[in-house]
């Protein structure tokens, strides 16, 4: 690092330190707390249009509620907070800079007591209170390194084709452990201070451990995004045995926890869209498509997309604006974009309008791609095959194939199929998982069972407790 290159380092480390609320420390801080609510307020509307909020006012207040306590009361209290139930699979909950906060309906149920809710809560509340994502954006700064979504679309062609906004790259940043750490302590701090039994912490930690990332959800795992530090559940009950009390009289509150969540959709909601070996069907929009074999693919609530398996190309669907020859328009009108081949043709009997395209990326390289735009039912719908240019010629074939395979859904078993949901069911005798599970079978694996209510896979279920089991759905 050479005299002047240190200088403007340790210039923009000074001018950029700020007092960490929760440990009172300077840190590094290039983003002020205007700056920070301001992303935040962006960023959530973002999120509940990329994945929805999950439709259940009575749900969605009780979260709230429950949010709102514990950060009244928090190193940070004149955020401006909020509280979301998202409508996504995935088992994860997640903070953004300056007080929004989101826990998944894949989360919810996992979960099996209000204090168990409430660690999660807390412990996101942590990672904004002690501006966790604030800092690692600022170093990112510092380093130049930006965190922008790798896209090899430039930012306005990126607008255009769906691809989600850059700013929801932060729902993808990993915390380092000690990060993790230092939310957990201040997550048990905050349940203790409103009466809730800190062991149910412990508890979650247990079961987001063994869930393992089942991958159906649009969102990371838990895990992916929140490394578990060593000995967590260690460091609980050290925790707990610190406090001098007696917490068996702390509120868990199971039953009431518990009534919230039955009948919520349980996996991923077939009824907006599922894989069947690459074959995606669409029961609500009655349409069918055949991504390529071995593609990584992902279904959100703006988008259809598979990655090649070399990640050299990508393939996504989306709802273009106006009829067909407008939403073509539209594109190739776009600053950058050189069009050719450009034709009105069809679609298995559909009218649509293809061409291709070429266009420079931020850094300078040229993609090429294939655009189609067809009309159907009152909609028209974007398909976009691209890939740097030098790989366009092994791609447009399997482009063509694939956007050629769109088609009516008639398929009477997939245009019936619902989404699983949870069923409350009272125990009446104490019993193991697995005579539960004979007695009211579920639509999930018995080891799955076990998990979603707490339990180990040889353990037993209470006589007089209220037990979950997963009814409906399709395996995917």
């Amino acid at each position: 690092m050479s005299r002047h290159t240190r200088l403007i380092f340790l210039a923009a480390f000074a001018a950029g330190c700020a007092t960490n609320p929760v440990t009172g420390r300077s840190q590094l801080s290039l983003i002020s707390e205007g700056q920070e609510i301001q992303m935040g307020k962006e960023y959530a509307e973002q999120v509940k249009a990329a994945y929805g909020l999950y439709d259940n006012a009575g749900l969605q207040a009780y979260v709230s509620r429950l949010g709102m306590q514990l950060a009244a009361k928090s190193e940070r209290p004149q955020l401006p907070w909020q509280f979301n139930v998202i409508d996504d699979a995935a088992v994860n909950a997640f903070a953004l800079p300056g007080g929004p906060v989101f826990i998944t309906r894949g989360i919810l149920t996992h979960m099996n007591s209000e204090a168990e809710l409430v660690s999660v809560l807390g412990h996101e509340i942590g990672h904004i209170t002690a501006k966790h994502s604030v800092s690692q954006m600022s170093q990112a700064q510092l380093a130049n390194l930006g965190l922008g979504i790798g896209s090899i679309f430039s930012s306005t062609v990126a607008n255009v084709s769906g691809i989600a906004s850059a700013g929801l790259s932060v729902l993808f940043l990993k915390y380092g452990r000690d990060a993790e750490r230092q939310a957990d302590e201040l997550g048990f701090k905050y349940m203790v201070r409103e009466n809730y039994d800190p062991r149910e912490m412990a508890s979650m930690f247990r079961t987001l451990q063994r869930t393992g990332g089942s991958g159906e959800g649009r969102l990371p795992e838990w895990l992916s995004t929140h490394p578990n530090p060593e000995n967590r559940e260690q460091a609980v009950a050290q925790r707990v045995d610190s406090l001098g009390r007696d917490v068996g009289a702390m509120t868990v509150d199971r039953e009431e926890f518990i009534r919230y969540i039955s009948g919520m959709n349980y996996g991923l909601n077939p009824r907006e869209g599922f894989f069947r070996n690459g074959l995606f069907l669409h029961p609500d929009l009655r349409f069918q498509l055949q991504f390529p074999q071995g593609w990584q693919t992902q279904n959100t609530k703006q988008a259809v997309a598979a990655m090649s398996p070399n990640q050299d190309a990508i393939l996504q669907m989306t709802l273009g604006q106006g009829t067909p020859d407008q939403a073509a328009q539209q594109f190739f009108g776009q600053q950058g974009i050189q069009s050719s081949n450009v034709s009105r043709n069809s679609v298995n009997g559909m009218p649509a309008v293809s061409g291709y395209f070429q266009a420079q990326t931020q850094d300078g390289a040229t993609i090429r791609g294939l655009g189609v735009w067809l009309q159907y039912g009152n909609a028209t719908y974007q398909l976009l095959g691209y890939s740097p240019a030098q790989a366009f010629s092994r791609y447009d074939q399997v482009f063509r194939q694939s956007i050629g395979s769109f088609r009516e859904l008639t398929d009477q078993a997939a245009l019936n199929v619902q989404p699983a949901k949870i069923e409350l069911v009272r125990v009446s005798r104490t019993m193991s998982v697995a005579e539960f599970n004979r007695q009211f079978p579920s639509s999930i694996p018995v080891e799955e069972v076990a998990i979603i209510n707490g339990v180990d896979a040889g353990g037993s279920l209470q006589a007089g407790t209220m037990a979950k089991r997963v009814v409906g759905g399709v395996r995917q």
